[in-house]
């Protein structure tokens, strides 16, 4: 090793971000190993690279005692002393043993040391510029699949969908171009990995901000997201101008923001909600597209009674009880529906009970 290898590794540590000191720290433990291991050393030793020449030297380290008894790891006072009379007990001497031919070993060794540093390093990056992405979407190209995972192209790593996080009914072949939500970003021994869903709520949250300028300015805010991948999602917005509207803004002109989204996710229907600060309202508009006749909210217990018309029971409810989950998760509110001859059979004089609660 010379000054040209010292200069490579400082051109190294400016373009791969890996500092020298910790290059030649990794370089001197790894020349060690191969010392011992091609000499059969049992001395206690170390190995040291000159930081201004890159010279590399091998010494054999003595601790300084009475008599020696073991002379591979010992030396006594005095023959200490004949070297430099300044040793006295406890101290280490050291003493150069630098084989002939420990400039090839060295040459190979420091090679493999910086090739193996430089993909770790390279790995870092990678893992660090992922990790700052959780949460955010990104666009890659399928490139295998694999035990019904989805392996997406990212350029310098790839990302997983496995089949947990896929869409119901989406199909996905080689080549294909894909966006997908970054849930996480785990560091391996082979590298960063990936892990990204077409399935979480986020995925719908990114979307909508990618589409709607009014989002990305903070003039409209998208304050919860139910969904149910594949099927139907709903989300809440709240305009910060009273001059705009936020379900329009998401909407877009002939409703093409919207459509976009819906595209993206495979005709997933999207229910877009204003969102209020008055729980009672805002649970009634949570169960759009069904009409509302009147609502009672307990906020301790965070739980709302909801009163519909005999024929938009269903519709509040949903299939499934679709539309009455999501309506739940989007306000997180407990909701129980009643019909309004449900609430009769009940309470015979309920409208007079709930005349302030009813939804005009």
């Amino acid at each position: 090793m010379n000054t040209e290898f010292l200069e490579a590794l400082r051109d190294l540590e400016k373009e791969k971000r890996i500092s020298v000191d910790i290059l030649l720290e990794a370089i001197e433990a790894a020349l060690l190993s191969a010392y011992k291991r091609n000499f059969g050393s049992l001395q206690n030793a170390k190995v040291h690279i000159d930081r201004e020449t890159g010279d590399c030297k091998v010494y054999a380290r003595r601790n300084v005692v009475e008599t020696a008894e073991d002379q591979r790891l010992e030396i006594s006072l005095e023959e200490a002393q004949a070297i430099d009379p300044l040793y006295v007990l406890n101290d280490v001497v050291e003493t150069e043993v630098t084989p002939r031919n420990f400039g090839r070993i060295a040459a190979q060794t420091a090679k493999q040391v910086v090739v193996q540093r430089i993909r770790e390093a390279e790995r870092n990056i990678i893992y660090e510029e992922f990790a700052n992405r959780e949460g955010d979407i990104i666009n890659g190209v399928v490139q295998r699949l694999e035990q019904r995972n989805i392996y997406i192209e990212l350029g310098k790593t790839e990302a997983i969908l496995t089949q947990a996080e896929q869409m119901p009914g989406e199909n996905y072949r080689q080549s294909d171009r894909i966006k997908a939500y970054i849930v996480e970003v785990r560091k391996t021994t082979k590298g960063p990995q990936v892990f990204v869903s077409r399935t979480h709520p986020g995925l719908l949250k990114r979307l909508f901000e990618l589409e709607v300028p009014e989002l990305q300015e903070g003039v409209v805010e998208l304050k919860s997201v139910a969904r149910e991948a594949g099927h139907r999602s709903k989300i809440a917005v709240y305009s910060r101008d009273e001059n705009v509207d936020p379900v329009g803004a998401c909407v877009g002109p002939k409703g093409m923001r919207v459509q976009t989204i819906v595209n993206e996710l495979n005709g997933e229907k999207i229910d877009i909600i204003k969102w209020d600060p008055d729980p009672s309202k805002f649970v009634a508009s949570s169960l759009s597209p069904a009409k509302v006749v009147a609502v009672e909210v307990w906020e301790d217990e965070k739980v709302a009674r909801v009163i519909v018309p005999d024929y938009q029971l269903s519709l509040a409810i949903g299939k499934e009880g679709q539309n009455a989950r999501l309506a739940a998760k989007l306000t997180g509110w407990k909701i129980d529906i009643k019909s309004e001859s449900q609430m009769a059979e009940l309470y015979p004089d309920y409208e007079d009970l709930f005349a302030e609660e009813f939804i005009e």
